[in-house]
């Protein structure tokens, strides 16, 4: 029935939450077409392999299914998931014994690491305009520390606020914001090369 339908422009995540837990498929559809990639993306960045991320990942959706009926908006519904999301990294990090690294060259990967360069908030690199610039970044990316990468890619893919960050991360604000920062910083660093041509 149209009256039951739910609007991906007005409704939260948060209601759409709760309306899956009612038993609405279509709400799970919406939360799951607004976040599937950003998720995807952030364990890709953290893990570095493509099936891995699809298995974590696929964990991360049946987690959200079975949480629903005990779903409390007490944060955000993003800032729950990416925090779900960085603990099965965690998990998987300590666990693992080998990490397969993908090809930087193929041409998905590049696809992605163009628009983590765009959507990112580093002044002159917004634009990355050849896959010279992506391989740049991705390569810079690598070696940040990983609490600043971690902090770095929950806003570039997560599209997370400080706040947001500091509650997923568990973390102060003021420790959230300083991560950014610096991480920032050092990437301006290693790419200024590239900036200084897109300035």
């Amino acid at each position: 029935m149209p009256a039951a339908q739910t609007s991906t422009e007005e409704t939260t995540d948060e209601a759409l939450m709760q309306a899956f837990a009612r038993g609405n498929m279509n709400a799970f559809e919406q939360l799951y077409d607004r976040h599937e990639t950003g998720v995807w993306r952030f364990v890709f960045r953290c893990v570095q392999n493509n099936a891995v991320t699809d298995d974590l990942v696929q964990e991360l959706w049946f987690s959200v299914t079975r949480s629903a009926a005990g779903y409390e908006p007490t944060a955000k519904f993003k800032t729950w998931l990416f925090t779900m999301a960085r603990n099965r990294v965690i998990d998987h990090v300590r666990t693992a014994k080998n990490h397969a690294s993908i090809d930087a060259e193929n041409e998905e990967g590049e696809s992605m690491f163009s628009d983590l360069a765009a959507e990112s908030r580093l002044g002159p690199m917004r634009q990355v305009s050849s896959r010279e610039q992506a391989k740049a970044l991705l390569d810079a990316i690598e070696q940040l520390p990983e609490d600043q990468r971690e902090a770095f890619l929950l806003q570039a893919e997560g599209d997370m606020s400080v706040e947001e960050i500091a509650v997923a991360i568990g973390v102060t604000f003021e420790t959230a914001k300083s991560r950014l920062r610096y991480a920032r910083n050092k990437l301006k660093t290693l790419l200024a090369d590239f900036a200084e041509v897109s300035a």
